[in-house]
């Protein structure tokens, strides 16, 4: 299934015994249509706030409901944050994480000294003028095969902590900044606190050049803070065969 979700009111994608979750949600509603138990497995545990245009989900069921009638079924039961909007049968060995190639995140910000309502918790309201040459420099030293352990929470158990960045765009538009990153994976708060070091840059807090010695010590606390969870937002998952097809419209 290809899904899009606001993750404001959700404590994350993975199902809790205590907590509203975007799994939690989605996998009651398939259930309802099914009639039967069905695990969901997301291909990223987004964290709490963190918003999704792009993510996949697959499950496996013996139920003989069309593929590409689910969605306008799963969408008549979820709320109006969470949306699917696709959904295609594929081979027996695809999972949504292990068959992933790569994934996108892309951080908002809005860069001004006036706040806009229709952005609340969609962006990180940052009234602090930014430098975006700066945070360009600082981007392009994260970007190949590296330790990431210093931009990294812990909470998660990881057989190893390198990960190859394909790409670490930064734009800007008027008032909004969009830092777009692209890996083969991230370790748990990876993306955020990747931005927050690009802002600490801009903020002369860290020199661009000293990024890759950041990135050799592996220690957390010579990297920048951990973005807000409201401007970070999932935009791209790619895979090979239909998963692949279906996520790229």
């Amino acid at each position: 299934m290809r899904l899009r979700y606001a993750g404001t009111a959700y404590h994350g994608w993975q199902r809790q015994k205590n907590d509203l979750t975007v799994q939690g949600l989605v996998e009651d509603a398939l259930n309802a249509i099914l009639k039967c138990k069905t695990n969901v497995v997301g291909c990223g545990r987004t964290d709490a706030g963190v918003h999704a245009m792009k993510y996949c989900a697959n499950f496996r069921t013996e139920a003989t409901i069309p593929a590409d009638k689910l969605h306008l079924a799963m969408n008549a039961r979820l709320p109006d944050d969470i949306a699917v909007c696709d959904a295609v049968e594929v081979e027996d060995s695809f999972h949504s994480v292990f068959s992933c190639e790569k994934k996108e995140y892309t951080y908002f910000i809005t860069n001004s000294n006036i706040r806009d309502p229709f952005l609340e918790n969609r962006t990180w309201f940052f009234p602090a003028q930014l430098d975006l040459s700066v945070m360009r420099e600082a981007a392009a030293a994260f970007c190949g095969t590296h330790d990431f352990s210093a931009v990294r929470s812990v909470g998660t158990n990881v057989k190893t902590t390198v990960r190859t960045v394909h790409y670490f765009d930064v734009e800007r538009d008027g008032t909004q900044l969009q830092m777009r990153v692209c890996a083969n994976g991230f370790l748990y708060n990876m993306a955020r606190a990747m931005v927050g070091t690009l802002v600490f840059a801009s903020l002369g807090k860290i020199k661009p050049e000293e990024i890759a010695s950041v990135l050799e010590k592996g220690e957390r606390s010579l990297a920048g803070p951990t973005a807000p969870a409201c401007g970070l937002y999932m935009t791209g998952v790619w895979y090979g065969g239909k998963a692949g097809e279906m996520m790229l419209k």
